[in-house]
């Protein structure tokens, strides 16, 4: 009996960008997600990008111009699972990167497992995608034909590789640059397969590592980003300043090549070795080949989103994503995959560059808003531990200790309130139990709603104006805001059955998984 796919049959519903006279199913479907890139920077660096890239896919592909995230925080857990499972956080329960567990008194992170064991990685590092609580479109594959189909996931990030590819994965591979290796985990097999091993033996990372990173381009090109070595840069690793060259001195260790483009390179070369030793795309069973390019945050946290450092960033990874679709075409075969691009969030222009600009910014740290919300609650109900955790811009209260002094979490906001609200910076503090009677505007109300899962979440949230967030070091930026600059990034669909085009209605992230 012949098998058609919801792959298939659900592709005429979201945006009407396919065509109906290509083979009836696929191939391979190949989801790409750039880290941390915002919309603008499709085009801020077009100039310089090439014809086979990023505008290769936007000339044959359907581009989404005005693709949203609908909840906060716009982090990368949550990114790769809205993109994946086609939910919000308030669903499919990854609410961060990490949250904090009330009944454990513990931090969890998004992908940590105790109950497996690395395969090919340092000790402790135990993963899966259990925590999280829905089904992705690749399981949603691997369930209508009974597992027939192949699904692995690849990225630097553990949390970028794993929660795409669902909890039905073939694969899931991350790199642990303290083994210099892509690892997995016992969730998908005891040990790691013989092609793993063999692009592991080469020692990829290290050759990349013995030398420099120079510019792409001649100095002149790089008229798109604000001059190299502002105080507003992170130095990288061994360096006296953010200055081109950096030197990527190999020291056992190649983690650092996560803050480099070569990170986006490895991670393609490892993408095609994929597709060549499993036989992606080979037979007429659809294979789905989750990537994401992680480099693009650790570069973008380092030096912001207008460096010279970011810049190249994105026009060496337009020449991976060149090659990356040469090699599809040639492997696969031009038409018989489909290949969507997105991201898991944007990014926050540096607070100190705006500032530099006479735009307000700035920022304020996770230590010093506990600080101050435990003087404030000392000052008003006595001693004792009555926030119990402070992270991702929520408070997490004591309710024991609330229970005990017969106060209520009503009482503990109010003595917060008006405090924090004269903290530079801060917007809203909201109740979170309360949230359908907050004085708050309705879009920023929904971005709220959408991304609490009360298991996993705080009490009383914290916003904070625009370009300002919560920092861990002085320089560099973040994300994770309900503001444009954060929930705005790329949609591009392209290859099989894709009609050239674009569209500039509201599209959510949480489209892209009905649509495939």
């Amino acid at each position: 009996m012949k098998r058609i796919l919801p792959v298939c049959i659900v592709m005429m519903t979201a945006f009407n960008v396919f065509s109906q006279t290509a083979p009836a199913q696929p191939k391979l479907v190949v989801g790409v997600v750039v880290d941390q890139m915002a919309y603008e920077f499709l085009y801020r660096y077009s100039e310089e990008y090439t014809e086979n890239g990023f505008k290769r896919l936007l000339r044959e592909g359907y581009s989404c111009e005005n693709t949203h995230y609908s909840y906060i925080p716009t982090y990368t857990g949550p990114g790769h699972a809205s993109i994946y499972t086609g939910s919000v956080p308030a669903v499919n329960g990854i609410v961060s990167n990490d949250w904090y567990d009330e009944n454990t008194g513990q931090f969890v992170y998004v992908t940590q497992d105790n109950t497996v064991t690395p395969v090919g990685a340092v000790a402790g590092n135990q993963q899966s995608p259990r925590n999280m609580l829905t089904t992705t479109v690749t399981d949603m594959l691997q369930l209508s034909n009974q597992q027939e189909s192949k699904v692995i996931g690849i990225a630097l990030k553990d949390r970028g590789a794993i929660l795409p590819a669902g909890h039905t994965a073939d694969a899931a591979y991350w790199y642990d640059g303290a083994a210099n290796a892509w690892v997995t985990s016992s969730y998908y097999m005891p040990t790691l397969p013989t092609w793993v091993q063999n692009f592991n033996a080469q020692k990829p990372a290290e050759q990349m590592m013995n030398r420099y990173w120079n510019l792409l381009l001649p100095p002149t090109s790089y008229k798109s980003a604000t001059a190299d070595s502002v105080s507003w840069e992170t130095v990288y690793i061994g360096e006296a300043s953010p200055k081109f060259p950096h030197y990527m001195n190999f020291t056992g260790n190649s983690e650092a090549i996560k803050g480099t483009p070569f990170g986006n390179t490895l991670t393609a070369n490892f993408a095609k070795a994929a597709i060549e030793n499993e036989g992606l795309g080979k037979d007429n069973v659809t294979d789905f080949l989750c990537v994401s390019f992680s480099s693009t945050d650790y570069v973008g946290h380092a030096y912001g989103p207008h460096s010279v450092e970011i810049m190249d960033t994105y026009l060496r990874l337009d020449r991976d994503l060149a090659d990356l679709l040469m090699y599809l075409d040639t492997k696969v075969g031009k038409g018989n995959y489909v290949l969507f691009l997105t991201a898991d969030h944007g990014v926050s222009p540096t607070p100190q560059y705006m500032e530099s600009l006479n735009i307000p910014a700035g920022t304020t740290t996770e230590v010093m808003m506990t600080d101050t919300m435990n003087d404030i609650l000392h000052a008003a109900f006595g001693p004792g531990e009555w926030i119990k955790a402070y992270t991702n811009q929520q408070i997490y209260l004591n309710d024991s200790l609330l229970l005990a002094k017969g106060k209520t979490k009503k009482e503990i906001f109010s003595a917060l309130y008006e405090p924090l609200l004269k903290i530079n910076g801060v917007a809203y503090v909201i109740l979170i139990n309360e949230l359908g009677q907050a004085t708050l505007n309705s879009n920023i109300k929904e971005l709220v709603i959408n991304g609490i899962y009360p298991k996993r979440c705080g009490d009383i949230q914290i916003l904070y104006e625009p370009y300002w967030f919560e920092a861990y070091r002085p320089t560099g930026t973040t994300h994770g805001s309900h503001f444009s600059y954060d929930t705005h990034v790329p949609l591009i669909f392209f290859g099989w059955k894709v009609k050239p085009g674009a569209l500039y209605r509201d599209v959510q992230v949480t489209d892209i998984a009905p649509t495939i």
